[in-house]
């Protein structure tokens, strides 16, 4: 697969791409959360070359907005029911085409944002219906790695892209 070298907007699903999808339910009702720390890595140096980051959850978790805030991602849509319209509504207000964005997804919620992105990975882990919407499949499961590997190819592809 060849990535793009213009992908201006990194969009990720949480649960089951920066986590592994599982909920860990504390003694006073909490959900926890795990990320990987390598996926946070991943997700800064992309930051670091001009992408925007994003987070589109059908979830609301405090955990996630404070991953989120760790990580210097200002855009974190949380509650979401329709994925593709927040998509959509995101892409305006950010003022760049679908086509600029790459989206992360794991299920069945997450394709049909994955359909209007520019570029799709599903993690390897991911429902069938979102693999198959997908232009790419991470060789990592969601919440193992799975997001520094999309980091790491959209930075490689930017890299080829730049002028000698």
């Amino acid at each position: 697969m060849s990535v793009p070298a213009r992908v201006r907007v990194l969009v990720l699903d949480v649960d089951g791409v920066l986590t592994d999808g599982r909920l860990y339910y504390g003694p006073r009702g909490e959900t926890l959360k795990v990320f990987h720390v390598r996926d946070g890595a991943g997700l800064k140096q992309l930051a670091a070359t001009g992408v925007t980051l994003a987070v589109i959850s059908g979830r609301r978790s405090s955990m996630t907005r404070q991953r989120c805030r760790e990580l210097g991602i200002r855009y974190v849509l949380q509650g979401v029911t329709d994925k593709a319209a927040a998509f959509e509504r995101l892409c305006k207000r950010l003022g760049v085409e679908a086509s600029d964005c790459a989206c992360i997804g794991d299920d069945t919620a997450d394709v049909p944002m994955m359909r209007l992105a520019g570029l799709s990975f599903a993690v390897a882990d991911a429902h069938d219906a979102a693999r198959a919407a997908a232009d790419a499949i991470t060789v990592r499961p969601g919440g193992q790695g799975a997001v520094r590997e999309v980091c790491d190819q959209l930075i490689a592809g930017a890299q080829r892209a730049e002028p000698k």
